[in-house]
């Protein structure tokens, strides 16, 4: 019976959690003021008038990378917490901890076969 009361709060948390912005979010567009005018709908570029198209192209692989960078860097975050409780936790999680880097190693090798991690547009 104990483990229900654990699924209340996660229900309570998230339903807090979409319930929260929409709340505030539409209270906002009800006390905001509305009135466009041609002049707040234009484009505003440092006070000069926009110069070009708003679209440029730029090549996917500076996305791909940025990509990888985040992903590596948040990965990388759940190594602090086990360097830190290290001497408590055991040969079982020190196990885990290596699969773990393993698993980082290989989307690492796929990124690099796969040419994510380079410059040229080969």
């Amino acid at each position: 019976m104990e483990y229900i009361n654990h699924y209340v709060i996660v229900v309570i948390f998230v339903a807090l959690g979409i319930l929260l912005p929409v709340v505030a979010l539409t209270v906002g567009r009800w006390l905001r003021p509305h009135k466009p005018t041609d002049m707040k709908q234009t484009t505003y570029e440092s006070g000069n008038d926009p110069v070009g198209v708003g679209q440029v192209r730029f090549n996917i692989r500076y996305y791909l990378f940025a990509l990888m960078f985040v992903i590596f860097d948040v990965e990388t975050i759940f190594l602090y917490p086990w360097a830190v409780a290290y001497k408590q936790l055991g040969i079982f999680v020190l196990v885990e901890m290596l699969i773990f880097v393993l698993l980082l190693l290989v989307g690492l090798l796929y990124a690099w076969k796969k040419r994510v991690l380079t410059w040229n547009s080969h």
